[in-house]
């Protein structure tokens, strides 16, 4: 990804020089530089496109705001533990990436914890990303989002504590109304997926 960025600024350095040349140069000049081109001017297309939020971002944007986040954890399936904590929602970086954070006490302790949550325009893929302070890794979900069942439906990798080895992560985000989500979570382990977390969001303003 930085490599990636690093061409992007490159790019536009070239162009902002080559702009620059076009300008000072005469008309014959600029036909010939424009005309050798070609592959610059897709680039500049691709780049535009890649780089501006869309409809996708708007509609992460709807969920701007603070929520209340209801916690459970499914370590014993019919006695899940249970604990509520703040979330706050909001676009970053021109409102092409949503900033999940996350504060309150789990299990009576301090807890923080921060999810960015992104559209690739060019993959036309979902991205998200964990992180806490109830550990020092960072866990990575991709996926698409179900229109029909306004389900975002998300796949990944997490690492096991217990064996530092990793493990499938599966995650849905239910949006139920324009106040109320739902994120239901799942480890698969010696290839078996069972239920672990479950997030109910309810808007407070």
């Amino acid at each position: 990804m930085r490599k990636l960025i690093f061409m992007g600024v490159l790019l536009g350095v070239v162009i902002a020089c080559n702009s620059e040349k076009k300008e000072s140069g005469n008309d014959s000049a600029k036909k010939d530089t424009v005309a050798s081109q070609p592959a610059d001017t897709s680039m500049n297309k691709a780049w535009a496109t890649y780089m501006a939020p869309g409809t996708v971002h708007q509609m992460l944007a709807k969920a701007d705001g603070t929520w209340d986040a209801e916690i459970s954890f499914y370590q014993n399936p019919d006695s899940p533990s249970v604990d509520t904590v703040i979330c706050e929602n909001k676009m970053i970086l021109g409102g092409r990436y949503q900033q999940s954070t996350y504060r309150g006490s789990l299990g009576g302790m301090a807890f923080e914890g921060m999810s960015t949550l992104a559209y690739d325009n060019s993959r036309k893929m979902y991205l998200n990303t964990w992180i806490d302070n109830m550990g020092t890794g960072l866990m990575y979900l991709e996926g698409t989002f179900d229109d029909a069942t306004k389900t975002l439906n998300l796949k990944g990798k997490a690492v096991d504590v217990e064996t530092g080895k990793d493990i499938l992560v599966r995650e849905t985000t239910k949006i139920i109304d324009q106040d109320h989500q739902l994120m239901e979570m799942y480890d698969t382990k010696d290839g078996k997926e069972k239920k672990t977390m479950s997030i109910k969001l309810t808007r407070s303003k």
